[in-house]
This record gives structure tokens, C-alpha cells and sequence, in this order.
């Protein structure tokens, strides 16, 4: 299903799976990400706030990274996946670097946040490659 020129199910199926990302990532680290923000586990919030920010965003990321993609001229995996390397690259960890030192982050948290960010553009680029735009 496209309309002006993007393919939503590709969208979503991306968005969603930059999601799932996310959760398998801080499920098998978030021992090590409780550690680098110095909290424990029954310092968390249970509310599913940060959840629906977390799909919300994962689905803006998918359509913006489908745009940029559906620029470079053939969709494949191939562009997908170096386009999301390229965007985390230039645009994702340089954010997250500049913030976390400023705030004094420990390098881990950093480590942790940028290579979940890594793994769900790479997902995501992977998965719109795949479908097109």
C-alpha cells in the first residue's frame, strides 16, 4: 500500500521491528543500562508512557528513514542498511555523544544507547530495502 510515494506496511512492518529491536536489546542488557544510569530495577516506572513514545518515534524514524532512502534511487537491502548506518553515523551518535558528555553520562550508557540506535536503523533499512518504498 503506497500513497505519494511511500509504502506504509513497509513503514510500519519497520517501525514495529525497531521496536522490537529495542526490547530485545535492553532485555538482554538492561542489567548494564540500570548500572550506567545508576538506578535499580524497582527504580522504574511502571507506566506505559514511555512505551507508546517509544513506538511513536520508532514509526516517525521509519517514514523518515523511508524518505530518505526512496532519494538515493534503487531500494534494496543494501541501501537500506547503509543509509540507516549512515544516518545513525552523521545524525544519531553524535547527538547522543555531545548530550551524554555534557550531562556526564558514563561511556557505557552511551555505548549501550548508540548500539541500540545502530541495530534499529539497521533493522529498519533492512526491512524497507526489502519491501521498497
Amino acid at each position: 500500500m503506497t500513497f505519494a510515494g511511500v509504502n506504509y506496511i513497509a513503514v510500519v512492518i519497520a517501525g514495529l521491528a525497531g521496536f522490537g529491536t529495542g526490547a530485545a536489546w535492553y532485555m538482554i542488557l538492561g542489567r548494564f543500562w540500570l548500572a550506567a544510569v545508576g538506578k535499580k530495577k524497582e527504580d522504574m516506572d511502571p507506566s506505559p508512557t514511555p512505551f507508546l513514545i517509544a513506538i511513536v518515534a520508532n514509526l516517525v524514524m521509519a517514514i523518515m528513514l523511508a524518505g530518505v532512502i526512496g532519494h538515493l534511487g534503487e531500494v534494496n537491502i543494501k541501501t537500506g542498511v547503509i543509509s540507516g548506518a549512515l544516518i545513525w553515523l552523521g545524525f544519531v551518535i553524535t547527538t547522543m555523544g555531545v548530550n551524554h558528555a555534557f550531562e556526564g553520562a558514563k561511556t557505557s550508557l552511551t555505548l549501550i544507547d548508540g548500539g541500540h540506535w545502530l541495530a534499529v536503523l539497521l533493522v529498519m533499512g533492512a526491512v524497507i530495502g526489502a519491501f521498497g518504498i
